[in-house]
């Protein structure tokens, strides 16, 4: 006895099968609200864009990178904040790198697979969605008052690279288990030990997606502003010097851009943030754009 069913049947057409009318009736409403968001989106974006641009470019200029902060808006600059910037950027590639790639490949090609392998992963995936002033509050604590290091240089560094460290580690992760399991096997069948097939073989493969995760993972800690605002940066108008040392104080641009906001003058609010925040966007774009290039060659190169 044959049951009844209240699926439509699919016809088919030409050899195949066309899929169910309710089905391509849905799909295309579904890609049509997808597509009016992205257009809502995008033209908030670019109105925010040209915004930004209209009141900054004109307090674009060498002097504007080059000076310090002023009361005088026409005399403001972001020396400090832009040094400071550039600086922790460093000081995050250089500890994060190394720690993030390193537990990436204990985690992936060394560790065993048990309960507390498989907690530490479930921890690590956690971290990386834990909202950024989580992290200025633990640095806060740690960093300044703990271990005494005061609102400096490397407080600020030690913050941020507890920020993008597990999405770091995520992101190697991910690129090393991208490396084809025949360049492991091929090594371990020519006489390498694992550890010589990971160094020389699985890592050197995976580099290109781990700079890639790498820069896009510094990219966002340079935007950051609520975890040194919290455990490291001071106010742009007591830190009008670079930070050679990494006991010394020190600002960056979004912490500048927070003081040019607040102050009562207009022109500090529209003219010079506005500028300070292109030229923030500036360097965001050229560090999102090295992490496109490096992704588009190693795609060729596969």
């Amino acid at each position: 006895m044959a049951v009844a069913t209240s699926e439509r049947p699919n016809r088919q057409v030409d050899g195949g099968f066309r899929a169910p009318v309710g089905n391509t009736v849905r799909e295309r409403f579904t890609q049509l609200v997808l597509f009016l968001a992205t257009c809502v989106a995008l033209v908030v974006l670019v109105t925010l864009l040209v915004d930004i641009v209209r009141d900054g470019v004109g307090g674009l200029s060498l002097n504007f990178l080059t000076q310090y902060t002023s009361r005088v808006a026409e005399n403001a600059g972001i020396r400090a904040g832009l040094t400071g910037t550039l600086s922790l950027m460093v000081l995050v590639a250089l500890m994060t790198f190394p720690l993030g790639v390193g537990a990436a490949l204990y985690l992936e090609e060394f560790a065993p697979r048990n309960r507390w392998t498989r907690l530490l992963e479930a921890n690590i995936n956690n971290l990386a969605g834990v909202p950024s002033i989580v992290y200025g509050l633990l640095g806060l604590s740690v960093f300044v008052f703990f271990l005494g290091f005061g609102r400096s240089l490397i407080t600020g560094a030690l913050t941020l690279t507890l920020l993008v460290l597990p999405v770091v580690i995520v992101a190697s992760r991910e690129a090393l288990r991208a490396v084809p399991r025949e360049i492991r096997d091929g090594g371990l069948a020519l006489g390498a030990t694992p550890l010589q097939v990971a160094l020389r073989q699985t890592l050197p493969a995976a580099i290109p997606s781990i700079l890639t995760g790498m820069i896009l993972s510094l990219s966002r800690a340079v935007g950051e502003t609520a975890p040194i605002l919290v455990a490291g940066a001071v106010g742009s108008r007591r830190a009008d010097n670079e930070p050679w040392n990494l006991s010394e104080a020190y600002t960056a641009i979004p912490i500048q851009i927070f003081d040019f906001v607040k102050r009562p003058q207009e022109e500090f609010q529209i003219q010079v943030a506005s500028a300070a925040i292109i030229v923030l966007m500036t360097l965001l774009l050229f560090m999102n754009s090295a992490a496109i290039i490096i992704r588009n060659r190693y795609a060729r190169n596969r």
